[in-house]
C-alpha cells in the first residue's frame, strides 16, 4: 500500500468515525436542521474534498462528465434535498471502493512490473586484468564482461571461459536451469546460478535480448485491441447520453405528476449508477495483465491487438528448419564421385559454403578437422532455396540442391538417399552428394496433436525436398506438407492459405528465419522463435517464443482465449447490473446505496476478475509424450 493509500485509508476510517458519532449524537440530542447540516458537513468534507475539487477544475476545463462531476452532482444534490446522511454516505462508499480499485490495480501493476524488473543495473567490464561496473549501454561489442554468482546476465555474448548454470525463468517461463560452458552462447536476463563467467559481448545492449523484451512490453499498449477502442468510443458516446437522459428523468415527469424532489432523487441515483468507468478500467486492465501473464510464460505479446487476432485463430501454418526442428544439422554421409576421395568432397562443399550462416552450411564447416580457409573463396552468390556457388582457390565451385545442378547444366548423379542432399561441384565436374540430417524438437508432435484436437487446421511450407517434407509432416501428424518452396513462393502459398481461411477466423504463421519475415508480416498473426530465430523475423513478428518450444504456441492461443473470456464476462456482467439498476433507479425502486454498487461495486469486481490475466494459463503439451526424430 503507498503513502497514498494509507492517507485515504486513514480519511475513510476517520470520516466513518465521525458519521457514525454524529448520526448517534442526532438521534439522542434533538437540534435545528441547520445544525444538522453543519454537523454533517464535517465527515461529509473530510472525506469528499478531493472529489469536489476535481469536479470543480473539470468544469473549469470543460471536462464535465468524468466520475468526479458524477459523484459531485449526486451528493450535492443529496444535500440540497435535505439527505445529508445519504450524501456522507455515497461518498464514503464511493471512497472506500477507489481505494479497494487502486489495491487492485496496484497488485496487477507490480506483478508486471516484478516479472518485467529484469534491466541490468551494471555490468562488469574485464580490461587489462582489472574489473569495473559500468552501465550495460557502456559497453561495445567484442569487449568481455564477467558475470559473478547470483548476477543476471548484462548482456548478449558467448561465454569464453567458465561453467555454470543459468536460471532462464524470467525470460521463458522454463523453471529448468540451462548449462552454459565455453563456446555457449548466454542472453542478457538471465541469472548466473553457480560459476564465474567470462563472456565475449556479441550485441550492443540496444539490441540485447533484455532491451528486446522491455520495449516490446512498454510498446504493447500502444497497440489496443478491437475491444479496447470499442470501449473508448463507447464511453464518448454514452457518458453524455446517460447524462441528457438523467436531465429528462429530472424535469419532465414533474411537469406530468409532480414532485420534483422525488424526481430529482432519482435523477441524481441514475447519474451514479450510469458512470462507464467500470468498463473504461477493467478491459484495458485485462490485456495488460494478460500480456504481462504471457511474458512469465515466456510468450512475449506486442500489443492486445495480436492477443485478439490469436484468440481467433483456426491455421497455423509452420516453417520447418529450427521451428519444428532443432535447426542443428550434421554430416551423416559422404557419397563421393568415382574417383573423388571423401575429403575433397567436404573440403570443397565447406569452402563454398563458408560464408554463408545457414544451418546447413554450418554443418558441413563443423564437419571439416580444422577450420575452412575463408580466404580461399571469393565471388560468393548465395541463391535462397537453391544453394552457393563460389571461386574456391580461383576454381568455379557449387554446393546445393539438385536444382542448382540442373541450372548449372552439370551432369550430377542423384541421391536416392533420405536426407537433406547436398550436391557439389568444381570446375563443372559433379563431386558427389553429402547428407545432412536434424531432428524434430521434442515438444513439435504433442504441439501439433494439441492442436489437430483442438480443431485447428496445421499446414507445413518449408523449401526442403518432398520426400523429406512428407516423412517429418507424418512423424509430427501434419496432414498439410508443402516442399521445395523458395522464399516467394512461401508468401504465394500463405496468400492461398489465407483465403481459404474460414470466416471471422484468423491465420498464425510460425517461423525463425530471415527469409520467414515477409511471411511473418503478412499473417494475421506471424510468431517467431525469440531464442535462436534470426533479428529480422523477431522484428517482423507479433509475438515471440523466448524459449524456440513449439508447445508455447497452444500455451498463448489458450492464454489469448481466457483474455478474450475474461473480457466479455467483464462487459456482459457490467451492462447487465447497470441496465437494471438505471431502470429500477428510475422508477424509485434502487436508491443511492444500489448506485454505489452498480458504480464502485461493479467496479471492483471487474477489476478483480481482470486480475485474473495475471496468472499465465498452459496447456497440457507437457502431459503429452514427447518424442525425437531425425529427419532430413
Amino acid at each position: 500500500m503507498t503513502k497514498k493509500q494509507k492517507r485515504m485509508l486513514t480519511r475513510i476510517l476517520l470520516a466513518a468515525g465521525l458519521f457514525l458519532a454524529v448520526r448517534l449524537f442526532l438521534s439522542l440530542v434533538p437540534v435545528p436542521g441547520f445544525a444538522a447540516f453543519a454537523l454533517y458537513m464535517i465527515p461529509y468534507l473530510l472525506i469528499g474534498h478531493d472529489v469536489l475539487r476535481r469536479a470543480a477544475a473539470g468544469i473549469l476545463h470543460g471536462e464535465l462528465l468524468d466520475e468526479n462531476f458524477l459523484m459531485a452532482v449526486a451528493t450535492v444534490g443529496a444535500v440540497a434535498l435535505g439527505e445529508y446522511g445519504e450524501a456522507v454516505a455515497v461518498m464514503l462508499f464511493y471512497q472506500a471502493g477507489e481505494l479497494l480499485q487502486g489495491l487492485a490495480v496496484g497488485r496487477s501493476r507490480r506483478s508486471i512490473s516484478a516479472l518485467m524488473d529484469i534491466r541490468p543495473d551494471w555490468a562488469n567490464l574485464w580490461k587489462d586484468g582489472e574489473v569495473e561496473q559500468v552501465d550495460p549501454e557502456e559497453v561495445a561489442v567484442g569487449d568481455f564482461i564477467l558475470v559473478r554468482p547470483g548476477e543476471r546476465v548484462p548482456l548478449d555474448g558467448k561465454v569464453v571461459e567458465g561453467s555454470s548454470t543459468l536460471n532462464t525463468s524470467a525470460l521463458t517461463g522454463e523453471s529448468l536451469p540451462r548449462s552454459v560452458s565455453p563456446g555457449d552462447t548466454v542472453i542478457s536476463g538471465c541469472v548466473n546460478d553457480s560459476g564465474l563467467l567470462r563472456v565475449e559481448v556479441t550485441k550492443p545492449f540496444e539490441d540485447s535480448t533484455v532491451n528486446r523484451i522491455l520495449e516490446l512490453v512498454e510498446n504493447s499498449s500502444l497497440k489496443k485491441a478491437k475491444a479496447e477502442n470499442f470501449i473508448a468510443k463507447f464511453a464518448r458516446w454514452y457518458t453524455p447520453l446517460v447524462c441528457a437522459a438523467a436531465l429528462a428523468l429530472a424535469v419532465l415527469p414533474p411537469v406530468f405528476v409532480g414532485g420534483w424532489a422525488v424526481w430529482l432523487s432519482r435523477a441524481l441515483t441514475f447519474l451514479v449508477i450510469s458512470c462507464p468507468c467500470a468498463l473504461v478500467i477493467s478491459v484495458p486492465l485485462s490485456f495488460f495483465g494478460c500480456i504481462g501473464g504471457a511474458g512469465r510464460a515466456g510468450i512475449l505479446v506486442k500489443g492486445g491487438n495480436y492477443l485478439e487476432a490469436l484468440a481467433s485463430v483456426r491455421t497455423v501454418v509452420f516453417d520447418k528448419t529450427g521451428t519444428l526442428t532443432q535447426g542443428v544439422f550434421r554430416v551423416s554421409s559422404l557419397f563421393p564421385a568415382e574417383g573423388v576421395t571423401e575429403k575433397e568432397l567436404l573440403e570443397t562443399a565447406a569452402l563454398t559454403e563458408s560464408w554463408s550462416n545457414h544451418p546447413i552450411s554450418r554443418s558441413l564447416q563443423e564437419a571439416l578437422p580444422a577450420k575452412a580457409d575463408s580466404g580461399r573463396v571469393a565471388d560468393v552468390k548465395e541463391t535462397a532455396g537453391r544453394g552457393v556457388t563460389a571461386l574456391v582457390d580461383g576454381r568455379p565451385a557449387a554446393a546445393g540442391s539438385h536444382r542448382l545442378m540442373e541450372e548449372l547444366g552439370i551432369d550430377y548423379v542423384p541421391c536416392t538417399e533420405p536426407g537433406t542432399r547436398v550436391y557439389v561441384a568444381l570446375d563443372g565436374r559433379f563431386l558427389g552428394c553429402i547428407l545432412v540430417n536434424d531432428q524434430c524438437k521434442p515438444t513439435s508432435a504433442p504441439a501439433i496433436q494439441a492442436l489437430n484436437s483442438r480443431n485447428v487446421r496445421t499446414v507445413m511450407l518449408t523449401g526442403d525436398q518432398a520426400e523429406t517434407a512428407q516423412r517429418v509432416g507424418r512423424q509430427l501428424g501434419i496432414a498439410e506438407v508443402y516442399s521445395q518452396l523458395l522464399p516467394g513462393d512461401k508468401m504465394d502459398k500463405l496468400e492461398a492459405l489465407l483465403a481459404e481461411k474460414p470466416a471471422g477466423s484468423t491465420l498464425a504463421f510460425v517461423g525463425d528465419g530471415i527469409n520467414d519475415a515477409p511471411v511473418l508480416s503478412r499473417a494475421d498473426v506471424g510468431i517467431a522463435m525469440g531464442a535462436l530465430g534470426s533479428d529480422a523475423a523477431i522484428e517482423a513478428a507479433d509475438i515471440v517464443l523466448m524459449d524456440d518450444d513449439p508447445a508455447k504456441i497452444v500455451d498463448a492461443i489458450a492464454i489469448s482465449r481466457r483474455c478474450l473470456s475474461i473480457v466479455r464476462q467483464n462487459i456482459v456482467f457490467i451492462l447487465v447490473i447497470k441496465a437494471v439498476c438505471l431502470i429500477l433507479g428510475a422508477l424509485g425502486l434502487a436508491g443511492m446505496e444500489a448506485a454505489i454498487f452498480a458504480d464502485v461495486g461493479v467496479m471492483l469486481l471487474a477489476v478483480l476478475n481482470a486480475s485474473r490475466t495475471l496468472r499465465p494459463h498452459t496447456s497440457q503439451t507437457a502431459a503429452l509424450p514427447q518424442t525425437a526424430c531425425e529427419i532430413g
